[in-house]
């Protein structure tokens, strides 16, 4: 990703957070200027409802896809109410990876998340290690819905271009801080 042409449409999914935004702000340090950026709040364009997303893509036609919404919170968060979080952040990477094969996207970079790795993975943690054992029980609904699996079998399936990338824990610009 980033080698194509300036005027590319690519839509962030999940801009205003702390990876999105990162990846609009070095999108533009290299000059691209075709950024489809939304508020994404759930009255311009609610990334969980299928019907949605769908026009949304017909409507925009990106060709390349970050994928970086997701709902986010701390440990006692997604200790309670693990329901909330394997659902909307399975129906936001369906439903977008879904459109993004539909639409025929050429490129779409799925970010899901470290806690996708075995609780008690070796050190150093290697790749091979990701769903190769129980994964830590407090992250477990947030991790499961990285939507790995729905991107290797679109490529499998349908030749796509999709990869998966699950970055280490993070911070910086429009990291929230809040306890």
């Amino acid at each position: 990703m980033l080698r194509w042409e300036k005027n590319a449409k690519i839509f962030v999914a999940g801009c205003r957070g702390l990876v999105g935004s990162a990846i609009v702000r070095k999108l533009r340090e290299r000059g691209h200027n075709n950024i489809i950026t939304i508020t994404e709040t759930k009255a311009e364009l609610d990334l969980r409802r299928q019907d949605e997303v769908e026009r949304f893509f017909e409507r925009e036609r990106p060709e390349y896809v970050f994928l970086a919404a997701a709902k986010v919170d701390g440990i006692l968060a997604k200790s309670a109410y693990p329901a909330e979080f394997i659902y909307d952040n399975l129906a936001v990477a369906i439903n977008v990876i879904y459109a993004s094969y539909k639409f025929r996207v050429k490129e779409l970079l799925n970010l899901g998340s470290s806690c996708i790795y075995p609780k008690h993975a070796p050190q150093p943690m290697k790749e091979e290690y990701l769903l190769t054992g129980s994964l830590e029980p407090t992250k477990e609904a947030y991790a499961v819905a990285s939507a790995i699996k729905f991107v290797r079998y679109y490529n499998q399936q349908y030749g796509t271009n999709f990869i998966s990338f699950m970055p280490t824990n993070l911070y910086g610009p429009n990291d929230n801080f809040n306890l």
